[in-house]
């Protein structure tokens, strides 16, 4: 990934016969396979990481709805002293082993649904999450009860349609390389956005 050569990321090579092969217009159970690329908002989320360690260094970070576990590597590599990251799909769990693995560092990788409960983390990063309306309602409330618990919550996100109004201050901007299949455009600015 260019925005970010130091984490090796293992991808899918073709995103739409993949997304076919796993998952096909919503004709099975089995979700669409998020897990296989790396978006625009978590790559924006794990540059702002890398280049601010201070942000997770010896702090307990969650990274939720962590797909690859770009994110997760990410604050594993900036010096986080614990890393979980959660997913509601077993093969995304599956692949923050691989990337963990790949890129040296340790991640407890956990498959739930985690958001109606407590953070139980000092950092909440969430990556590329408000994408529809109801998972964005979810997931924002998620990160505000970890905020008014205490932690820091930061999400990144590439101007989503469903990202909340309160959405925090802007604290970075990125012009991400992404793929036309993906996107239908070849760079998409992001943005990282921390909670009040």
């Amino acid at each position: 990934m260019p925005l970010i050569p130091e984490i090796l990321l293992h991808q899918a090579d073709e995103p739409i016969g993949l997304w076919e092969l796993t998952e096909g217009e919503f004709r099975s159970e089995q979700p669409p396979p998020f897990w296989a690329f790396a978006w625009a908002g978590g790559q924006g989320l794990a540059r702002y990481v890398l280049d601010h360690p201070e942000v997770v260094a010896g702090r307990r970070v969650l990274d939720v709805a962590c797909g690859s576990g770009l994110v997760a590597v990410a604050a594993a590599k900036a010096g986080a002293a614990t890393v979980r990251a959660v997913d509601i799909d077993p093969l995304a769990i599956a692949a923050v082993g691989a990337n963990a693995k790949a890129n040296g560092v340790t991640v407890e990788a956990v498959c739930a649904d985690i958001l109606d409960g407590p953070a139980d983390a000092d950092v909440v990063l969430a990556g590329d999450v408000y994408y529809s309306q109801s998972f964005a309602t979810r997931m924002f409330n998620f990160l505000r009860r970890a905020r008014k618990a205490g932690a820091d919550a930061y999400a990144g996100d590439p101007g989503r349609a469903f990202r909340p109004q309160a959405a925090g201050t802007e604290v970075a901007s990125y012009d991400v390389p992404t793929t036309m299949a993906l996107e239908s455009v070849t760079k998409k600015h992001t943005s990282v956005w921390r909670l009040p």
